[in-house]
């Protein structure tokens, strides 16, 4: 690599991390002003929650790469079963991706895939 090429991509990561870290310091400054109980703080929960319920419905629905190899009954029984995991493990993320994951890898043993 050339001084010329190490200096584009220095400036590519500070000119990177410093669009994004701006925002993300202006969000904790602007977080300490909201109080848990206020309607903002709830409509910004509600709002994050659904994001991250319509990225599982699309990765269990809609999958890319190999994980499309796997039947939707199948993924959406291993969602299921992660998710029940989840609950009865009081609210353990961990157990919940394990389980799921288990489920999944079981049954595209038990399919042949």
């Amino acid at each position: 690599m050339t001084v010329e090429t190490i200096g584009w991509l220095a400036f590519l990561l500070v000119a990177g991390v410093l669009a994004t870290d701006i925002w993300r310091v202006a969000g904790v400054f602007a977080a300490l002003r909201v109080s848990e109980d206020s309607e903002v703080f709830k409509f910004v929960r509600a709002v994050a929650t659904a994001l991250v319920a319509a990225l599982i419905a699309r990765l269990v629905f809609f999958s890319p790469g190999v994980l499309a190899q796997a039947p939707v009954l199948l993924r959406a029984g291993a969602f299921a079963a992660g998710f029940i995991v989840f609950l009865g493990a009081r609210r353990s993320i961990a157990a919940g991706i394990l389980a799921g994951e288990a489920v999944l890898l079981a049954g595209l043993a038990v399919l042949g895939s």
